[in-house]
């Protein structure tokens, strides 16, 4: 079988003899790895810190943005419980599909009746997007700059909690405050 004629560009880079003899760009290439590792080698031994070493988790890049995207966090109602109503918009728009939500039904709640039972996430697989903080209607989910004990070595552990995304670092200055009151009895009563 006659292979296709391979098609011909007009902006087709040309190499020079200098790059077809190969063994000059090798050399160039080990030069310029040479002079870098030589430059930190020097930082070293005179006790100044490498030029990419960062001694995690002493410290943190000193390049990460004000608004980095770290750990979650479930903000929490004036009574401690979940700001989250169980709507599974974080689920759903989760590209990676990390977040599992098990609603329960509360009845005597008459704002928000559903509440989670379960609210789990996966940070083996999560991409710290932050869709899920975009798509949440009540400001129930946020994403900390912080990332305290998140590597694990073991993968099961990897899966957090709404007892931890609560109180690692509880927040409760929702921008969209959970509204109180009496049942649905008490306000049908009130028109």
């Amino acid at each position: 079988m006659k292979p296709y004629p391979r098609k011909v560009y007009w902006n087709e880079p040309t190499m020079g003899w200098w790059e077809r003899a190969y063994l000059f760009e090798i050399l160039r290439g080990l030069g310029i790895t040479s002079a870098v590792f030589l430059r930190n080698m020097w930082k070293w031994v005179t006790f100044r810190k490498g030029a990419l070493t960062t001694y995690y988790p002493e410290e943190t890049r000193w390049d990460y943005a004000p608004a980095n995207r770290g750990k979650h966090v479930l903000t929490q109602r004036p009574d401690g419980r979940p700001q989250c109503v169980a709507c599974n918009m974080c689920a759903t728009v989760c590209p990676a599909k990390v977040i599992e939500i098990d609603a329960g039904f509360d009845p005597a709640d008459a704002a928000h009746p559903k509440f989670p039972i379960r609210f789990e996430i996966d940070y083996s697989r999560c991409v710290f997007c932050g869709l899920c903080v975009e798509a949440c209607p009540e400001d129930a989910i946020r994403m900390a700059k912080e990332v305290p004990g998140l590597p694990r070595y073991d993968r099961g552990q990897m899966w957090i909690g709404m007892e931890e995304l609560l109180t690692w670092n509880p927040q409760k200055d929702v921008a969209k405050p959970y509204p109180t009151g009496g049942t649905r009895a008490e306000k049908r009563g009130s028109h």
